[in-house]
């Protein structure tokens, strides 16, 4: 086999492979961790960064670095990704809610779209 084919052998993993380009997008050197934190959020709508920790086997210290960059503001006062926002929980103000924006909305659409159209 000619090692510099590029002749695809698996289209569904091609259409992952796509749908992470488009995370790739946000910033090239996005880090596993960082998208799973998105993939979670997108996948539980309006969960809890609790919840999400838990889930992803992460310290809340990584639930805060990784939610920190999704949302407007990154540590040492770099700008964030704008896709997920961070409300405090009405019911108990120690939680913090995670919700997607409009752009985190848009992000999720495309690779829907990639994955199942």
């Amino acid at each position: 086999m000619d090692p510099l084919r590029s002749q695809c052998t698996d289209a569904q993993i091609e259409r992952l492979l796509k749908a992470m380009d488009l995370i790739r997008l946000m910033d090239s050197e996005m880090p596993a961790q960082l998208v799973s934190c998105l993939l979670y959020i997108a996948s539980h709508k309006d969960c809890h960064k609790q919840a999400m920790e838990e889930y992803l086997n992460i310290s809340v210290a990584s639930g805060s670095r990784n939610t920190d960059w999704l949302s407007s503001k990154h540590r040492l006062g770099k700008p964030g990704l704008n896709l997920i926002t961070k409300e405090r929980d009405p019911s108990n103000g120690r939680r913090l809610v995670l919700k997607l924006t409009n752009k985190g909305e848009q992000l999720i659409k495309s690779i829907r779209s990639v994955l199942y159209d």
